[in-house]
């Protein structure tokens, strides 16, 4: 009999001195610059560390409180969690395809035989018995071709992918909340300053009417200055509309459905500080995205050596030990041992081509991976320097926007006492107002985009990164 000593001995010597078929997994180099196109961002508002949780640079509670909420309840984060657990337990399941099972058997059967069939049953014996047994048995193939450490090797890369795949929709949640809380604060502040200019108009519509009572303005006067109110009511309307849907959005994003949230200004929002000049482009070998990516090709490329060990032979140790008895009793008596062992071998020798095809598939599969993988950091680069280009233009435009601004009010201003004085006439004043509302409005917008743009560019770089540990994470 084939003890279990032997059994696992044998299968130590084949594990050792077998191969493993397929190609071995080698790291793809791209060719991508060594350092991002735009590296001119503003030298005022740098530093070398960016956290993990980088919403919290914008030193918002509330912006820190619904992220928070997302990563609980956020479906997308649950689905993408549950997949991790899913992907997890698969590759447990194929990590003990290297290790024999044991499996056990008891049975317990009653018959009856034919007293006329071919074996006669013999004076002495009954037609009727029962037959006992109990054993314990294994069957086991040796992996000396390496296909199921190649299996193991992609359940791992196929777990990898999905927790990367899983800190992807991490990030693109976090930062769909973050933009629309901007955008939801922007909104608050256009509502403010349009709320204050239209009871700028109203207090002058009231100016126009005592000036028409008085014989000084015209009815015309008195018409414009009501269609400005008008207008600026109907804008009103309009930003209330935006905010509720806005509002909703982010109720989506938390989960939390009747989410209410008071009003309040971007201006009270800081600009976080950025990356420094001169990012080295391998920072993106650091997004969740890319890393998925990659996972995929050493994925791909196991499944080559699957299917390669499919061309060679398969060896299977088979055995068991037990005991079988016509007596319940003399079950446990020696005489009744039973064991089986035996080597089994199982070679292809023609399939019409199906498994040299399932190679090729395989092979094209790796091909199609590591398309993806260049692709998805050609990707990256483009969306890294699109938002440097933004950070840098918004802080440019923000400025010549609060200094349109401000010459806008002092504009307003001078053409409000030249009307008050008879000097022009108020059709002037219109003009000024508007000029004045939409520079206050384009400001606000300008503040919302520099700000999103800080956020797309966190989301590129893949979250948070630290200067000193950029090449031990490269490394990892």
């Amino acid at each position: 009999m084939m003890s279990s000593r032997t059994l696992l001995s044998l299968t130590v010597i084949a594990l050792l001195g077998g191969c493993m078929v397929g190609p071995d997994y080698k790291r793809p180099d791209p060719a991508v610059p060594a350092t991002f196109s735009t590296t001119d961002t503003p030298s005022a508002s740098t530093a070398a560390t960016i956290p993990d949780k980088w919403w919290e640079l914008y030193q918002d509670p509330v912006l820190n409180d619904l992220v928070s909420q997302t990563l609980v309840n956020n479906t997308d984060i649950r689905v993408a969690v549950a997949r991790v657990e899913e992907a997890d337990a698969y590759m447990r399941e194929i990590g003990t395809n290297l290790l024999p099972s044991f499996d056990l058997k008891s049975n317990a059967t009653r018959a009856r035989i034919s007293q006329l069939g071919l074996i006669p049953v013999f004076p002495g014996l009954q037609a009727v018995r029962q037959i006992y047994s109990v054993s314990i048995g294994t069957t086991f193939e040796l992996d000396f071709w390496g296909k199921m450490r190649r299996a193991r090797e992609s359940a791992r890369a196929h777990t990898l992918a999905s927790h990367f795949a899983r800190d992807t929709v991490y990030l693109s949640m976090t930062s769909l909340v973050a933009g629309n809380y901007l955008l939801l604060r922007s909104l608050d502040a256009q509502l403010a300053i349009s709320r204050d200019n239209l009871r700028n108009r109203e207090e002058g519509l009231v100016i126009t009417q005592h000036r028409l009572t008085g014989g000084i303005a015209s009815a015309l006067d008195l018409h414009q200055a009501e269609a400005a109110c008008t207008m600026l009511a109907a804008q009103i309307a309009d930003l209330v509309r935006l905010r509720t849907i806005t509002e909703h959005q982010l109720a989506v994003l938390t989960g939390v459905l009747d989410l209410k949230l008071a009003e309040g200004n971007i201006k009270s929002l800081p600009a976080p500080p950025v990356p420094p000049a001169g990012l080295p482009s391998s920072l993106l070998e650091l997004r969740p995205d890319i890393r998925q990516a990659e996972a995929d090709v050493i994925t791909t490329n196991a499944n080559i050596g699957i299917a390669k060990a499919a061309l060679f032979p398969s060896i299977t140790l088979t055995s068991s030990i037990g005991r079988e008895s016509i007596s319940l009793t003399n079950l446990i008596r020696s005489a009744a041992t039973i064991w089986t062992a035996g080597v089994n071998l199982n070679m292809p020798v023609f399939d019409a081509g199906r498994l040299v095809a399932r190679m090729d598939q395989a092979t094209a599969q790796k091909k199609q991976s590591l398309a993806s993988y260049e692709g998805a950091i050609r990707t990256a680069f483009r969306e890294v320097n699109d938002a440097l280009v933004a950070v840098r233009q918004h802080t440019e435009r923000e400025a010549a926007l609060e200094a349109s601004q401000e010459s806008a009010r002092k504009a307003l201003q001078i053409a409000r006492n030249r009307y008050e004085t008879g000097y022009s006439a108020y059709l002037d004043v219109l003009d000024a107002q508007r000029t004045y509302n939409d520079a206050a409005l384009a400001a606000i917008q300008s503040r919302q985009a520099r700000l999103g743009a800080t956020v797309d560019l966190f989301k590129s770089l893949g979250g948070g990164w630290k200067e000193n540990q950029q090449q031990k994470d490269l490394q990892q």
